[in-house]
């Protein structure tokens, strides 16, 4: 039995601007495809969707909890029409993977890999929902009682001038930094702290 070519839908953890770069290149390629003829939802009014979630996306940076909440809600829109398309282009293209990659959907891999991390002690850093928010997710380590995570902005992509430091008591819960400043590169360091220090 062929297993069926499923689009990659890993929205969750995609940042707002490349959820509009996925959803524009796949409303792009879907727009007028002779392999996807009457797609489940219209395109026209898709790509209005998509110009819509990028302009409040673009609002959003001062701040207004008001225009976040309707980016958001317009986010959620626009990934359910995404994963919509995805069924109509899994069901539509019968397994045949260069029909389907002329959708513009990235196809799902079929074996699962467990996920390396970024560094021996940060899993995961993600935007968070505030301008100037990063959210980190570190990985445990063994008899560690606490964590010092050390932050600093990046001069010409070279080595941060000065360090800012947080200890971290515990890693369930994701670390949250506020007040960073956007379109700035940081460079993130995070060092386990036993009994002997």
């Amino acid at each position: 039995m062929v297993k069926p070519i499923k689009p990659l839908e890993n929205y969750t953890g995609v940042a707002d601007g490349e959820l509009v770069a996925r959803a524009t290149h796949i409303q792009t390629n879907m727009t007028g495809n002779a392999n996807f003829t009457n797609p489940a939802i219209d395109l026209a009014v898709f790509k209005t969707d998509i110009d819509t979630f990028s302009a409040l996306l673009a609002e959003a940076q001062d701040g207004s909890k008001k225009i976040i909440v309707e980016k958001n809600k317009q986010r959620d829109l626009v990934v359910r029409k995404l994963r919509l398309l995805g069924r109509f282009v899994e069901f539509t293209c019968e397994n045949d993977m260069a029909i389907f990659k002329s959708s513009g959907f990235i196809p799902a891999v079929a074996t699962m890999t467990p996920s390396q991390g970024l560094s021996q002690n940060i899993r995961r850093i993600d935007h968070g929902v505030n301008s100037g928010q990063i959210v980190l997710q570190l990985k445990a380590v063994p008899k560690a009682l606490s964590y010092e995570l050390h932050y600093g902005a990046a001069v010409n992509g070279t080595a941060v001038p000065s360090w800012t430091t947080e200890l971290v008591t515990g890693v369930r819960t994701p670390v949250t930094l506020n007040g960073l400043t956007p379109g700035t590169t940081y460079v993130f360091q995070v060092r386990s702290l036993g009994k002997p220090g």
